[in-house]
């Protein structure tokens, strides 16, 4: 008999965890659309000659009083603005972006395994108290995940793998689904997509101007500038985007497990669930680490899985936010449930 005692869901201010990630929605928003202006700014400054013969002080005190136009700064603040635009537009096609997918629908089921998925998915949609049915798609990959996304409850999706599919059973596939689900109530998809995107976004575009910097020939005299410069965009705004990335709590993962626990009205599927994925990956490191290496854009699904391959050095390519995660340790969610190992 296990007398650990689960977490007891109900206890949990789902209405509070609403309005606060809503909170860190927006302040994640401000953060990305602030950085993505720092950045212009610098470029302004290297455009004007800022970094040249002491002409820094002249030169910023020129931008910021509008004297001299910030062109960059105005473009970056305007392609931060589109790309948030961009993210809730196309967000289900964003977070996809690499995998073989397809989706399924309630007259749309390929075989009996797809049917069933619907209708899990669907049950615990009620179950939930939802107003509407989540999209959903299945990757066909051969490792075990899942992830939900959306930008509200209307545009939610939960995307599945074959694999996971295949290898768990209906009860321990309900927990997994219960747990995706539970994200969608609990709102915090919409805060994992912007940190998710943005995030990958914005080390995108430093890689592009650390280069651009690096490689540039310029006057001697900025060398010192310059120098700044490289460090800043190499090692100052990742560390930041870094920081925003660990903003996504991992209260949030014990949070949605806690409402799979609730809808199951049961730990043990989840927990099993959780252990069979985990170990799946251990045995299957070298397969798994090649699948998730050919698949492109995994940094972008890393928060919103259920099990963090980059967490386990399953991905053969290492960013600086692949060494921190955003998942607690599975034995920490285990224990979290209640469930006896």
């Amino acid at each position: 008999m296990n007398d650990k005692p689960y977490i007891q869901a109900r206890a949990m201010d789902w209405r509070a965890a609403l309005a606060a990630n809503q909170r860190k929605t927006i302040l994640v928003m401000c953060s990305f659309v602030l950085i993505y202006l720092a950045i212009g700014f610098f470029i302004d400054l290297y455009i004007y000659g800022a970094f040249s013969q002491n002409n820094f002080m002249s030169v910023f005190h020129a931008l910021i009083a509008l004297k001299i136009f910030p062109m960059i700064t105005f473009a970056s603040g305007v392609v931060a603005l589109i790309a948030i635009g961009i993210t809730f537009a196309l967000h289900d096609r964003i977070m996809l972006l690499g995998t073989t997918y397809h989706p399924v629908t309630e007259s749309g089921a390929s075989d009996l395994a797809e049917q069933q998925l619907y209708n899990l998915v669907e049950e615990l949609k009620i179950a939930a108290g939802l107003r509407y049915m989540p999209k959903i798609y299945i990757i066909e990959a051969d490792y075990l995940n899942a992830f939900a996304s959306g930008y509200s409850e209307k545009s939610a999706m939960i995307a599945v793998t074959r694999g996971l599919m295949q290898k768990l059973t209906r009860e321990e596939l309900q927990a997994v689904m219960a747990h995706e689900l539970s994200h969608i109530r609990h709102g915090d998809i919409k805060l994992t997509l912007m940190v998710s995107v943005l995030s990958n976004l914005m080390l995108m575009m430093v890689d592009i101007l650390f280069y651009n910097t690096l490689f540039s020939r310029r006057d001697r005299d900025e060398n010192g500038w310059i120098l700044i410069v490289i460090v800043l965009l190499r090692y100052v705004l990742p560390l930041i985007t870094i920081l925003l990335m660990l903003y996504l709590s991992r209260t949030r993962e014990y949070m949605a497990d806690a409402g799979s626990v609730e809808l199951m009205r049961d730990n043990q599927p989840l927990g099993k669930a959780l252990l069979k994925i985990a170990n799946d990956h251990d045995q299957n490191y070298e397969q798994y680490q090649r699948a998730y290496g050919k698949t492109t854009h995994e940094n972008v699904r890393q928060a919103a899985y259920i099990f963090d391959p980059f967490d386990n050095d399953i991905h053969p390519i290492k960013s600086t936010m692949s060494f921190f995660s955003t998942h607690p340790a599975i034995r920490d969610r285990l224990d979290a449930i209640g469930f006896d190992k």
